[in-house]
């Protein structure tokens, strides 16, 4: 029998320092109630600020009501009833919320203990007593400028928007840092759920071969916010929100993201999504020549039937450690599932603001530049002269590619596409779409700030 120290070569020490001390630390939520219930009492409320009232947005404000130690001080929504209605769902009555227009109103009304509702983005980002701002828009240019705002002003960031996070996290990320504050995604999105066990697995010594998550909806790519609208309404869910759920975009997003924290790769561009319950995974995941669909080890993925869970298969070389997983009842091997069978997203969230405040710690982040993009595809024939649009619309989708060959082929980051993005050429419905295809509209804060981190990494 094979006996290793984990000390020597633990895929641990594979890692920098730094990366090393943070999947040791950072992903955990232990403990988290006691200094929550400690800062109720202490009276140090943690005043967050929220962008973003729809579906994601309403339920964290609830979620944050309902909880010791942290508050929704300010919540901002380009309709502002959607923000008090937000309020209104966690049983918040009318006369505890202020409306308000100007900085000063809101500053007067937070001082004095109301929940303030706005239309004005700019509040919450520059309100006094907000120490954490968290975008829930979905929209790419939108979070990037609520999050360099923000943290302009000194406050921490949670980006539930993963839609901005992975055109420019690397960049915000060193933005976080030179102001001195955390930049970080959102526990209870898949890719923070999904990091939880990533931690846990590396922490204690073993190889992770597999991490993904499993769809949700059944794969529609041909789906527009038309054809959803009767469901979206039913579900109480924008149509584009719904549809970019059923065309796979979030899922390719959310993998993306996963991968940019990670440094595991598509093993395919978008994956290979196969259909399977969680008993035949082992199994599949194994490389090609062993039986298995992969053509390497180190990879994201998603599956189809095991939704709305997150995974990572992790194996040993270790034999005394094969015995006892087999022991434990994990299975055969040489693969094993870790396996969460659920993601609560938006209620989640909280979680990661208190550790932000609290520890000082992020829950997922880009370990440093893009490991992989989230590229454009056509969603049906476009022609020269046709103006496109991006996220859960009627004309592209998304997929994951590898950073370099992203680069390399010249892909088009997915968050860059929006309604005044203009084809320069002809597309067939299904076709990978490339820089010299497309002229982007470059008066975009994300456009710009993509230039700059490109710049960083000398692109």
């Amino acid at each position: 029998m094979n006996h290793y120290d984990f000390r020597v070569d633990s895929p641990l020490m594979d890692l920098p320092v730094s990366l090393n001390k943070k999947i040791k630390g950072d992903c955990l939520m232990l403990n988290m109630d006691k200094k929550l219930i400690k800062r109720q009492q202490e009276g140090k409320l943690i005043r967050t600020g929220i962008v973003g009232a729809g579906q994601m947005g309403r339920g964290m404000v609830t979620q944050m009501v309902l909880m010791q130690g942290i508050t929704p001080a300010i919540v901002s929504d380009i309709n502002v009833e959607n923000a008090v209605h937000a309020f209104h769902y966690a049983g918040v009555k009318d006369d505890q919320i202020a409306i308000v227009d100007t900085l000063s109103d809101a500053n007067k009304w937070i001082e004095a203990g109301k929940y303030v509702a706005t239309a004005n983005a700019d509040l919450v980002s520059q309100a006094n007593m907000v120490e954490c701002a968290i975008d829930a828009t979905g929209v790419p240019d939108v979070g990037a400028k609520v999050a360099t705002d923000a943290m302009r002003n000194g406050k921490h960031v949670v980006m539930l928007n993963v839609e901005t996070d992975v055109v420019i996290g690397p960049y915000l990320k060193k933005f976080a840092a030179e102001h001195g504050v955390i930049y970080t995604g959102s526990a209870g999105d898949e890719p923070g759920a999904v990091m939880e066990l990533y931690c846990f697995a590396k922490a204690m010594g073993m190889d992770v071969k597999v991490m993904g998550k499993g769809k949700n909806n059944k794969l529609d790519y041909d789906c527009n916010p038309d054809t959803v609208l009767e469901e979206a309404t039913r579900r109480k869910m924008s149509p584009k929100m719904l549809c970019s759920f059923k065309d796979g975009t979030k899922t390719m997003v959310e993998m993306t993201a996963m991968s940019n924290a990670t440094g595991l790769i598509p093993d395919v561009i978008g994956g290979h999504g196969i259909a399977a319950g969680l008993k035949e995974l082992p199994d599949l995941f194994r490389l090609k020549e062993d039986g298995g669909i992969l053509n390497k080890h180190g990879v994201v993925e998603y599956v189809n039937g095991i939704a709305p869970g997150v995974f990572v298969a992790v194996s040993t070389e270790n034999e005394e450690i094969a015995y006892q997983m087999r022991y434990h009842s994990m299975g055969n091997g040489p693969l094993w599932i870790l396996y969460r069978p659920y993601h609560l997203c938006n209620l989640e969230t909280p979680l990661t603001v208190a550790k932000a405040v609290i520890d000082g710690e992020s829950t997922i982040v880009p370990i440093d530049g893009l490991v992989s993009e989230c590229i454009t595809v056509a969603k049906t024939d476009l022609k020269a002269g046709q103006y496109i649009d991006g996220i859960g619309g009627y004309t592209t989708y998304g997929s994951i590619a590898t950073a370099q060959e992203s680069d390399a082929k010249g892909y088009v980051p997915y968050g860059l596409v929006t309604k005044k993005a203009r084809m320069l050429k002809d597309a067939k419905k299904g076709q990978l779409l490339t820089l010299d295809m497309l002229e982007l509209d470059q008066s975009t804060l994300i456009y710009k700030l993509r230039k700059e981190q490109d710049a960083m990494y000398n692109k």
